[in-house]
């Protein structure tokens, strides 16, 4: 009995001996759990063109950064009068591939498609309105980019120069626009503020206009690169003289000098009545002229009102992830950051001004150029944006030939027959 109480005890001794090396080993001999990755800060190179929000965005990133601070966000901005197309392929060719850019979509969406991370399943996806999804959906159905926002552009007026020179009522068709221009010009107001220094705004988004017109705007451009329809002969075409001749004829001095700052910035100062540009220079103008009284007006081809009161509404640009970023969670988690938390969300539509491409965010705070973009497309009487389907790079030969037109060096049917060669030399 003496031995099996020794024995006992031993054995409890040695229980309680081993107890304390493994309390020993835990708290102090085994090395602890390596949680040094979650404490790790990685950056996060964002590369964007909307030079008119670069700083407002900026300030949403320093919001994001206090929520997550193991996550650091670098902000370039190339956009304006810069090419950011150009910028962006020449950071990956350099090695300096960003973990966040742009893609507009359709064509550059065929281009850029390899670098690109599939985002269908990402949680803000299904929100996305079906406008919104177009430009970045493959013919497999997976979504590789999120809408920036939606945006319009047309003629912003300003009503009280209107009023002044006794417009009454605002110009819809082609002979309202060019009597509205008489009447101002008549008061001693420059009409229009024409930045034909600028490719993208007459190679682009003026000359958007015909295509957008178009009866069926996608059968006509799969047509001319099938070669079955022609731009030369196009009776769209032939009423783009019109609205042409008007802006330049009534515009400012030196239009092909004239670049993006200085059309807003003449504008905004009261120097002229109309600016062709769209609702994403709501926040310069504002900064300029923070009591200017504006609206927009169509680009009008014809005194068809029904066909020429419509505004050309669509997804600027989309954020995209290069799948081959080191930091690619930490890069998805801040898109769905930006449309998902209120910070972000009161961003986008209060501070930004956009009009959100999400039917979870409802479009507070937008300034009168953000809610006529919005009503307009409330009432359906829109236009679509076409040039993300044209040919890569036609777009900067569209604009040198308007240019030539407008400098008197060419006459209208050549314009319209170089708009035909370089679409030919480009498809």
């Amino acid at each position: 009995m003496k031995r099996f109480a020794l024995l006992l005890l031993s054995l409890v001794l040695m229980a309680g001996i081993m107890a304390g090396c493994s309390s020993s080993s835990s708290s102090g001999d085994e090395k602890p759990k390596d949680d040094s990755k979650d404490d790790e800060v990685v950056t996060l190179n964002l590369f964007q063109f909307k030079v008119e929000i670069a700083d407002q965005l900026q300030e949403m990133i320093g919001e994001f950064e206090k929520e997550h601070p193991n996550i650091k966000v670098k902000l370039e901005t190339v956009g304006g009068g810069a090419d950011y197309g150009a910028a962006l392929k020449a950071k990956f060719a350099s090695g300096e591939q960003p973990d966040i850019f742009n893609n507009g979509g359709f064509k550059e969406l065929e281009l850029w498609k390899e670098h690109l991370a599939d985002l269908s399943n990402e949680p803000w996806a299904e929100h996305v309105l079906p406008i919104g999804k177009v430009p970045m959906t493959d013919t497999d159905g997976k979504l590789y980019g999120m809408p920036v926002n939606l945006e319009g552009y047309g003629f912003i007026y300003n009503k009280d120069l209107f009023e002044e020179a006794g417009i009454t009522e605002p110009p819809n068709t082609i002979s309202e626009l060019k009597d509205a221009a008489e009447k101002l010009k008549d008061k001693g107001i420059t009409p229009f503020s024409a930045g034909y220094g600028e490719w993208w705004v007459i190679g682009q988004h003026l000359l958007n206009i015909p295509f957008a017109q178009q009866e069926d705007p996608v059968a006509f451009i799969e047509a001319l690169y099938s070669g079955s329809e022609k731009i030369t002969g196009n009776e769209k075409f032939k009423e783009f003289k019109e609205v042409l001749d008007t802006e330049i004829n009534f515009g400012n001095e030196n239009p092909l000098t004239t670049d993006y700052n200085t059309q807003v910035t003449l504008f905004a100062s009261g120097k002229t009545a109309m600016l062709q540009q769209g609702n994403w220079t709501e926040n310069m103008i504002l900064e300029i002229n923070p009591e200017i009284n504006m609206g927009f007006l169509p680009i009008p081809l014809t005194d068809d009102e029904a066909a020429a009161d419509r505004l050309p509404v669509g997804v600027p640009n989309n954020w995209v992830l290069n799948k081959n970023s080191e930091h690619l969670d930490e890069a998805k988690l801040f898109l769905d950051w930006m449309v998902s938390s209120e910070t972000g969300k009161r961003y986008i539509t209060e501070e930004f001004a956009f009009i959100p491409a999400f039917d979870n965010i409802e479009p507070n705070g937008l300034g009168p150029l953000g809610q006529h973009i919005l009503e307009y497309s409330k009432e359906d009487k829109t236009i679509p944006w076409t040039w993300f389907r044209w040919p890569d790079g036609a777009n900067k030969e569209f604009a040198a030939a308007i240019q030539e037109y407008a400098a008197g060096k060419i006459d209208y049917d050549t314009l319209v027959e170089r708009f035909q060669a370089s679409w030919d030399n480009l498809k």
